[in-house]
């Protein structure tokens, strides 16, 4: 690990300032610190989060479940305001790696490193979330970029992640046995402005499938994107499964995501 000067701000404001210039935010440490370790990743700058009480929230707001970037997947997976209103995001994150990462990651660190194996980032786009930073909203259809690339600026912070309430959804993944990351994950849900189909695991970072919106906008049942295949090229293939393997297992996985919001 190479050296850096550790800073432990106690209010949002204060990690503002603290990031000006090169900086790394440390959330939950799962992905930062491990690179770090492995001289993968440095930075003359690490600002810990985890002295700032107000990124640790999470209410329901209206029609909105807003979470503190801080709050944990463990506390997103227990908390009965998500539970009740979007039970298939409070499942999403008890399904999110091992214990120990869920009680350590937080939903901030995993959005903002934007891992395309990454469990939330396909409930961000499938649920149209918005991300407010310390210095504004990103719509969550505009945030992810590319690989481990988003919409944020050098220096900005998330604060929190606001998630609408919809009717419907879920979310079905086929998971890498040991570390538990998407090999490919498909979030549906079907609320106030349509249905929404995305998927992360798949490609270099989660996307929708419009097709399929539009096919699920005519009939939300499973068998109205049956015929609908997502093309091979430009998905991942590695190791553990080709891109036409993932490309037919979007369609699976969609259907049965489907099956299962309309059993709630």
């Amino acid at each position: 690990m190479y050296a850096f000067d550790y800073q432990r701000p106690g209010s949002v404001a204060e990690a503002a300032k603290a990031g000006a210039g090169d900086i790394r935010y440390l959330a939950g440490g799962q992905s930062l610190v491990q690179s770090m370790k492995l001289r993968l990743a440095s930075t003359p700058t690490l600002v810990d989060l985890g002295g700032i009480p107000d990124l640790r929230s999470l209410r329901r707001d209206g029609d909105r479940i807003v979470i503190g970037a801080m709050t944990t997947h463990a506390t997103v997976a227990r908390s009965k305001e998500v539970i009740d209103a979007i039970p298939a995001l409070a499942e999403l994150a008890g399904g999110i790696g091992d214990p120990m990462v869920r009680n350590l990651g937080t939903i901030g660190g995993s959005i903002a490193n934007a891992d395309p194996a990454a469990c939330y980032p396909s409930a961000v786009l499938g649920l149209g979330a918005t991300i407010r930073t310390d210095r504004r909203e990103i719509a969550g259809d505009g945030f992810f970029k590319g690989l481990f690339e988003t919409a944020l600026e050098p220096g900005e912070l998330i604060v929190s992640v606001s998630f609408p309430i919809v009717r419907q959804a879920s979310y079905q993944k086929l998971r890498q046995p040991a570390s538990r990351f998407a090999l490919v994950g498909v979030f549906v849900s079907n609320g106030p402005t349509g249905p929404r189909v995305a998927v992360t695991g798949a490609a270099s970072s989660a996307f929708r499938v419009t097709e399929m919106e539009a096919a699920l906008k005519t009939a939300f049942s499973a068998d109205a994107i049956a015929g609908i295949k997502v093309p091979p090229a430009g998905l991942n293939s590695d190791l553990h499964a080709s891109a036409g393997y993932r490309a037919a297992m979007i369609t699976v996985l969609a259907r049965r995501a489907v099956t299962a919001a309309l059993a709630r």
